[in-house]
């Protein structure tokens, strides 16, 4: 196994309108981004394996498919298992794949993939990825092309940790325009849907996370007069926003309770997602006909 050590993720830097960001190929990773030397995200040394998903591009699939298993036109498909504990295929094929550099610029970069059909996903996709620094934040959008001759199903989320500021997180505010949970069982696997007032989830008004350990889907969300969802983590004044357009109707967001003391707590994941978890097993998750293009779209941006 190749050492941390050994390895540097290859990465472009782009600068612009007070903000930076350290973009590698690898997995379309945002690893840092700062807005007038203010952290926005979670970062991680480029020397470092990639830790807990931060910053990656989650695609085909985002959230995880139960015991990696679905059904699509009468034919029945395996993935691979990665999140071993839980005997999930967790968040899609892309991660760990080092996509082209098609164009690269002072404050903007585009990546290109080809996802090649392979066991468990037999469908053949373009994906066309472009970062651009604008005044309004780091603005992404990604474009997956079927390319073959069948329906593939799709869906996408990127997976930034977000950071309000140097308090603990704890001490933040969330505001999130969702009127429902998705419940889950005891590997995170959804088995209903409940009102965010009746557990302990109403963020539509803004309240402060205190000890609220959160892994969990919300859906039912409210856009703002642009059409567009935004979710707002803020403390002392400031703060980091994430917005997207009517393409992503759920929203992942996790408290990043984790067992190592450096990665306790540390960021609130906030991942836009295009379909439920468990996507292929659920309804809402888009099938592209052959030819066809998804278009998704989020910024982060200083508050």
């Amino acid at each position: 196994m190749t050492s941390a050590l050994e390895y540097q993720y290859p990465e472009y830097d782009l600068a612009g309108f007070g903000y930076e960001a350290k973009i590698s190929p690898i997995g379309a990773t945002v690893r840092e981004l700062t807005y007038q030397g203010r952290d926005l995200i979670v970062s991680f040394d480029p020397a470092q394996i990639r830790p807990l998903y931060r910053g990656a591009l989650v695609a085909p699939w985002p959230n995880r498919i139960a015991d990696g298993k679905y059904s699509l036109a009468g034919t029945d498909y395996q993935l691979a298992i990665n999140e071993v504990d839980r005997h999930h295929a967790l968040h899609g094929l892309i991660c760990w794949e080092q996509l082209e550099v098609v164009d690269v610029g002072a404050a903007k970069l585009t990546l290109r993939h080809h996802l090649v059909p392979q066991e468990g996903y037999p469908f053949p996709l373009r994906i066309d990825v472009s970062f651009e620094l604008t005044a309004q934040g780091l603005v992404t959008s990604v474009d997956a092309t079927n390319t073959g001759t069948a329906a593939a199903p799709y869906g996408v989320c990127p997976h930034p940790y977000l950071v309000a500021g140097s308090e603990s997180l704890d001490e933040w505010t969330l505001s999130m325009p969702a009127d429902s949970r998705v419940e889950v069982d005891d590997v995170l696997i959804p088995i209903g849907h409940a009102d965010v007032a009746d557990v302990d989830s109403d963020y539509r008004q803004g309240a402060q996370i205190g000890s609220r350990k959160i892994d969990h889907a919300f859906t039912g969300l409210s856009a703002s007069d642009d059409g567009r969802f935004r979710v707002r983590v803020t403390s002392g004044g400031s703060g980091v926003e994430m917005s997207w357009g009517a393409w992503g109707s759920w929203v992942q967001i996790h408290t990043a309770d984790r067992p190592e003391a450096h990665n306790n707590r540390v960021g609130l994941a906030v991942e836009p997602m295009s379909c439920a978890p468990n996507a292929f097993n659920e309804q809402g998750f888009a099938l592209l006909e052959p030819g066809l293009t998804h278009h998704a779209e989020w910024t982060i941006a200083a508050i």
